[in-house]
């Protein structure tokens, strides 16, 4: 890469649906916090510059973690809600990034996501020149809801995808786009949202399926699986 690839980890959330007192991302995965296994991900990409992750300001977990002190991981302030949050991991690195450096936004609480998946959707960006997303496409009948709630619209599954992280973007571009959409009343709860705001259209890269995203009490089990399952399948001659 010519430019240089950076990560940031939205992790200011206190994850509710998970319940409990401890933030979904804090919680204990395999004798690691969920964001341990999340951040090492991360920082197995060969190309990768640094990682900012982004706790709230009354955080007192994650400075406990031996990998807040790891040479190219730094904190920034979180936000009130995701996109301010990674507004701030921009704004971190807005002195030493390029606008065309890469960024990638990874949700905190996907400590499953595959290293082979994340360089895939980096090489696809960086080949073709624009911005995506790791997801995947959706499988089952998809149904739009009314009220009540009622089914309202069977939807054509071939033009639907599930939406996974990370989400990879041109450093200038996002900054923009998320202040864009900011300055028009609307708060994004992805990346790719904000760009196709702004009329661009981010490319749809498939990812694995076992990229959850830790939601319910029930996803640490599942989350917990997956990695033994992908620790043998990286262990087998």
């Amino acid at each position: 890469m010519n430019n240089r690839l950076w990560a940031i980890v939205p992790a200011a959330g206190i994850g509710r649906r998970v319940g409990g007192s401890i933030p979904k991302q804090y919680l204990p995965l395999h004798g690691k916090a969920v964001i341990e296994w999340t951040v090492e991900r991360l920082l197995d990409l060969p190309d990768l510059h640094e990682v900012v992750v982004v706790a709230s300001r009354e955080d007192e977990y994650w400075s406990s973690l031996s990998i807040a002190n790891h040479r190219t991981v730094r904190r920034a302030p979180g936000g009130s809600e995701r996109c301010y949050s990674v507004l701030n991991g921009l704004s971190l690195i807005e002195h030493t990034a390029s606008v065309d450096d890469w960024v990638i936004v990874h949700d905190a609480a996907r400590p499953c996501v595959r290293v082979r998946d994340i360089e895939k959707l980096v090489n696809r960006c960086t080949e073709q020149g624009m911005g995506g997303i790791l997801a995947m496409p959706v499988r089952d009948t998809m149904k739009r809801a009314a009220t009540g709630p009622v089914i309202i619209e069977t939807l054509d599954r071939s033009s639907v995808w599930h939406a996974l992280t990370p989400q990879c973007f041109r450093y200038g571009e996002l900054k923009a786009a998320l202040q864009q959409a900011l300055s028009d009343g609307i708060e994004m709860t992805d990346e790719a949202s904000a760009m196709e705001h702004t009329g661009i259209q981010p490319l749809l890269v498939e990812g694995h399926s076992d990229n959850i995203k830790i939601t319910l009490p029930q996803d640490v089990q599942l989350a917990a699986y997956f990695l033994e399952q992908q620790d043998k399948a990286d262990s087998r001659p």
